[in-house]
Order: structure tokens, then sequence, then C-alpha cells
């Protein structure tokens, strides 16, 4: 897929960040505004629920189960209709701007209804917006340099993620229990993503004739049934996503553990950001140069390291090296698994088929939390624990003997 940058002399094609496309920072400040939008209602959120509308936890489950689902169920869709009708930044806006008529929501919710109709929305937005964006990314540079672009992206992403909580703390510090002005604030916010987007992320068409035919389902069929290296990379994402526990799963085993305490738990999420933000762009060049399958499985050893360390109730030294062993998995992975699938897919299909392979992590990850809490229930932690680490052992060795993402 062609690029506006394409046309653009090699000086302005350049961006400051290491030879990067300037599309790829473009959208890499869209994800940053988007989720600094998003990360600040997430962080009010559980307290807004039982505190501003006194609802029961059990009402936060609800809704974290429909946000949850609502990305898994929208991911295919959004890069099918992105692909076949060759436009990946219009499906992109649109799913931006369901993030923000979401916040918009948010407003006025007073119920479950209303606050599930506005976090699925959210969730929506993200599933349509995320396959297309990829795509844009993956076309807008050499597939030389795909790990570079994507770990720029997912670094300028990880940032925002990070800015979200301070601003929401900054704003709740200034004016206490008013969550309205944080939904305004992240509404904004949000806002402004989607006006960069469309003003300075340009499309083209793919460089095939402008004749060729669309792509239709049964064509997705025959290139994953055609294409071994497509169906490989599914399967793989699949099993090693099915055996990858939440970052907060960890934590708790960490708290059981006593190697933490519970004044500190939410700042494991901000630590392991800023592990990823700052390894996000050199493990995307590794990947560039030796190879993106090679990374991605040492991404996978660094989380089964992550396990036995967690394991271990070592105390805080077992905590601190959990901690930075998981920001080094998703900076091994996260931006490393769309490179390594638009690499291998023709440019028509990019859309689709990175979104096939994030719904395929996306249900893998949503059973290995309902396997591991279930193990827990049944053994405890630590068992539970440690027999994922078998599993995972069991499932990257075999990876490896299949040549991964190869």
């Amino acid at each position: 897929m062609a690029s506006s940058d394409t046309r653009e002399p090699s000086k302005t094609r350049r961006s400051i960040v290491g030879r990067v496309p300037g599309t790829v920072v473009v959208l890499g400040f869209v994800s940053l505004l988007t989720d600094i939008s998003t990360e600040m209602v997430t962080a009010v959120l559980p307290l807004f629920i039982t505190v501003g509308l006194g609802l029961s936890p059990m009402a936060f489950g609800v809704l974290d189960s429909v946000y949850q689902a609502g990305t898994v169920a929208a991911r295919v869709g959004g890069g099918y209709v992105a692909d076949r009708f060759t436009r990946p930044k219009a499906v992109a806006v649109a799913g931006y701007g369901l993030g923000v008529i979401a916040k918009a929501l948010l407003l006025p919710a007073a119920g479950v209804a209303a606050l599930s109709a506005a976090t699925g929305l959210d969730r929506i937005g993200k599933g349509l917006r995320t396959g297309p964006r990829d795509a844009l990314i993956a076309g807008s540079g050499p597939p030389a340099t795909l790990g570079r672009s994507f770990g720029v992206h997912r670094a300028l992403d990880t940032l925002g993620a990070l800015l979200g909580p301070v601003a929401a703390f900054g704003l709740m510090a200034a004016a206490p229990g008013d969550f309205d002005a944080v939904f305004v604030v992240s509404m904004c916010v949000a806002g402004l993503g989607v006006l960069l987007l469309i003003g300075k992320v340009e499309e083209s068409r793919p460089s095939a004739a402008a004749d060729a035919p669309r792509i239709t389902l049964a064509g997705v069929a025959r290139l994953v049934a055609g294409r071994a290296r497509v169906r490989r990379i599914l399967l793989t994402a699949a099993a090693l996503s099915a055996l990858t526990i939440s970052d907060a799963f960890l934590y708790l085993v960490l708290l059981e553990g006593d190697a933490i305490s519970t004044h500190v738990f939410p700042l494991m999420f901000l630590a392991t950001g800023v592990v990823y933000l700052a390894a996000a762009v050199p493990f995307g060049r590794l990947a560039d140069r030796f190879g993106r399958s090679r990374v991605f499985i040492a991404g996978h050893v660094m989380i089964l390291l992550a396990y036995a360390v967690a394991g271990s109730g070592a105390g805080p030294v077992a905590a601190a090296a959990t901690l930075a062993l998981l920001g080094l998995y998703y900076a091994a992975t996260d931006g490393v698994l769309p490179a390594a699938t638009a690499a291998i897919v023709p440019a028509g299909y990019r859309a689709t088929v990175i979104s096939a392979v994030q719904t395929c992590v996306a249900l893998g990850r949503s059973l290995a939390a309902l396997s591991f809490g279930a193990l827990w229930a049944l053994t405890g932690p630590s068992t539970a624990l440690w027999a994922f680490a078998a599993a995972l052992a069991a499932v990257l060795a075999a990876v490896s003997l299949i040549g991964g993402l190869r």
C-alpha cells in the first residue's frame, strides 16, 4: 500500500526518529493522544462506578467483560472492510471517532446499561481501528524497517498510556470528585487525535491496478489455506497467547507472595510501562536486523522467566525483576508481531490478516485469564503459575522447532 510520503522529497519523508517515515510518527501521536484519553477514564472508572454511582463490584465485573469482548468482535471486521474498500484510513478514523463518542456517553451515564454502552463502544472502536492503523504503518515504509516503525509507534502509544493516569490524578486532585471534568478533558484529547489523523495522514490507493478485484472472504480463506507461513503465524500467536497471563495476575501473584505491598500495587502498571517504553524501539531494530521470529520468541522466553521469578517469591528483588521482564516481553512482541505479519501477506490483505492475528492474541489471552483463574482457585497462585510456566516452555520448544513466525 502506497503512502503519501512516497511523493515527498526524501528529506521530508523521514522523521527525526531514526529514519522512520513521518506517517508512522503521526500515527504514533494519534495513538498517544488516544491512550491518554482512554487511560484517564480507565484510571477513574472503578472509583466512578463504586463511589460516584454507588454500584456494586459485580457491576464493574459486567463492564470489564464488555470491555474485553468488544474489541474481539470488531477486529476482523474492521480489517476486512479496510482492505475490501482500500480505505484503511477511513476505517481507522471511524474507530477513533467511536472512542470520542464513547467518552461523551460517559457524561450522562447513570447506570450499568449506559456505562456498558460507553465502554463497549470504546472497545468496538479500538477493534475497528487497530488493524487498519497497523496496515497504514506497514505501508508507509520499506519492509526492512517494519520492526523499527512499529517500535516507534508502540513507544509513543505506551507514553500516552503512562501519561493518562497522571493527567487523571492531576484533575482529581484539583477538583476532587468531579468525574465529569475527567470525562470532558478525555473526550477533547481523543478528539484532537482524530483531527490529527484526518489532517496529517493522507491515504493513497494500493499500487495495484485500479480495476483490480476487491478482496473477498473466500479470497482471505484461500490466502490462509495456501500460505503455510500465514497459518503458522496465526497458530503461533494463538498458542502462545493462551499461556500468557495478564499483568494484573502476575502482580497479584507477587502480592500473594508478599513480594509487594498493597499500597504500591498501582505502581506496578506504571513501572512495566516505563520498561516497555524504553525498550520498544531498540527491540524493533533488533527484529529488523536479526529476525522478527527470533525476537518474538525471545520475548516469550522473557515472560517465561517472569513466571519463574514471580513464582519464587523472593521479595522486592523478585518484584523488580518481574516488572523488568514483563516490560521487555511487551517490547519484543507487541510491535514485532504485526511487523512480521505485514511482511508475509500481500498489501491488499494486510489489515485483514493483521486483525486476524490480533484476534487470535485476544482470544488466547481471554482463554489464559479464564484457565489461570480457575487453576488458581483449585491449586493456589504458585502452583498455577508453575503449571503455566511448564506449558509455555513446552509450546515455546514446539514453536522454535517449526520455525516460529518464519
